[in-house]
Order: structure tokens, then C-alpha cells, then sequence
């Protein structure tokens, strides 16, 4: 069990990673660095910017759970 929930726990990680660095830049951060800049000025949908957030959100909600649940298996 606890292999399943560190894995659950890696995956979910670099999800969250590759989710942040989807998000449009506000200037000179690390999205501008993998062109994150360029496709804020040729303009983005509103909507695909929510659903990137809530999923997001949606993630680490689980990446939470996921390690609640490892600790109190751990420690149990």
C-alpha cells in the first residue's frame, strides 16, 4: 500500500510540475523561459485558462490526499 500511494504521490507530482509551467507568465518567469511569453501575445482562450486552473486545483487536492493518506498509513 504504501508503494502505491508513493507512486500515486511521483505521478501526481510531475503533474503538478508540468501544470504550473503550462500556466501563462505574468513577465520574466519560468513559463516566459519555455515560451510561455510568446503564445500570451498572440492571445489566449479565457477558457482554457480556467479549466487549466481547476484542474490544477483538482491535482492538488489529490497530491494533498495522497499524502495525508501516506502518513497516516505510515504512521499506523
Amino acid at each position: 500500500m504504501a508503494l502505491g500511494l508513493s507512486i500515486f504521490l511521483i505521478v501526481t507530482s510531475v503533474v503538478m510540475i508540468l501544470l504550473v509551467l503550462l500556466h501563462k507568465g505574468k513577465g520574466a518567469g519560468l513559463s516566459d523561459l519555455f515560451g510561455g511569453g510568446i503564445s500570451s501575445n498572440y492571445g489566449g482562450s479565457s477558457v482554457v485558462e480556467r479549466n487549466l486552473d481547476r484542474i490544477t486545483i483538482v491535482v492538488g487536492g489529490l497530491w494533498f490526499a495522497g499524502v495525508v493518506a501516506l502518513s497516516l498509513f505510515l504512521k499506523g
